[in-house]
């Protein structure tokens, strides 16, 4: 189906995060049940996970179930978890990641389809090619391998070979791609994240907060650079997390690991983004 002929007027731009995109499937609830159906699905890491789900169903309201039992039934915890030893191991035989990304592959070899070009929605995902230093937007081709290098978390999955490249996870370059939306015509943006962008951050103080924070510095000044080139006339909707904002981000929740409180997540973000929708259309009616 892909592309063609298709108006791209609303868009669900899906950002990377970890288990912390189970915030996305609530998100993806609370649109369902307000019947906004988009016309094109963008994802970034994570987000490219659970977007080609959406992307893959006629009626992407029929994925946001989906997803949750995807994501209840613990595909998080398989694609991160494993005992120390098994993690060390995979890092001494490669050298350089922690996690075979072989449970997220069984996973998208699920789907429906196997191209981009034939889901029942327009979907395009990214990744930063290691040999260009830049961003490569996978727009039709084989999804398994799309989606495993969009969402190649440097350290913790592999590098992903696609064709003569490399591919490293799609957050290093737009971790959340409204841009992408703006210039392929969409009018309307719903973003789905995973709450970081609502908390703010506080010095490091531990030497693996140094990069996490580096990171978060990086990817919130792409998001906002973007939002400030939002042209007249466009829509861009934020949907809330409904995650809490203290003072301080608290660093545990970047804990790529923790798997605990996925139920909250979906829940918390459903609850939060059912309640600004509806008073979108209470403005607006």
């Amino acid at each position: 189906m892909g592309d063609k002929g298709r108006r791209h007027e609303v868009a669900f731009v899906l950002g990377g995060g970890g288990v912390l995109g189970a915030h996305e499937v609530g998100m993806l609830r609370a649109l369902a049940e307000a019947g906004i159906r988009p016309d094109l699905v963008l994802g970034t890491s994570v987000g490219a996970l659970n977007g080609v789900f959406v992307a893959a169903n006629p009626d992407p309201a029929a994925a946001v179930p989906l997803l949750a039992a995807v994501w209840r039934d613990g595909v998080a915890a398989e694609a991160f978890g494993g005992s120390l030893f098994g993690r060390v191991r995979t890092l001494a035989r490669s050298g350089t990641h922690l996690h075979s990304n072989e449970p997220l592959r069984r996973l998208l070899e699920d789907l429906p389809v196997q191209r981009i070009e034939d889901l029942a929605l327009p979907f395009q995902c990214v990744a930063a090619s290691i040999e260009r230093a830049a961003a490569h937007w996978f727009t039709s081709g084989p999804i398994v391998p799309a989606v495993l290098a969009s969402a190649a978390v440097p350290g913790l999955l592999p590098p992903v070979r696609v064709g003569d490249e490399h591919f490293l996870d799609g957050g290093l370059v737009h971790s959340i791609p409204i841009g992408r939306a703006l210039e392929l015509g969409a009018r309307t943006l719903y973003v789905l994240h995973v709450g970081r962008i609502e908390r703010p951050l506080e010095v490091p103080t531990r030497p693996w907060e140094v990069g996490l924070v580096a990171f978060e510095i990086a990817r919130r000044h792409r998001f906002a650079e973007d939002m400030s080139a939002v042209p007249p006339g466009v829509t861009v909707h934020v949907l809330p997390s409904g995650a809490d904002a203290p003072a301080g981000v608290d660093l545990s929740q970047l804990r790529y690991r923790d798997t605990s409180r996925i139920d909250e997540y979906i829940q918390r973000a459903y609850e939060a983004s059912a309640a600004y929708l509806a008073s979108v259309s209470e403005r607006a009616g």
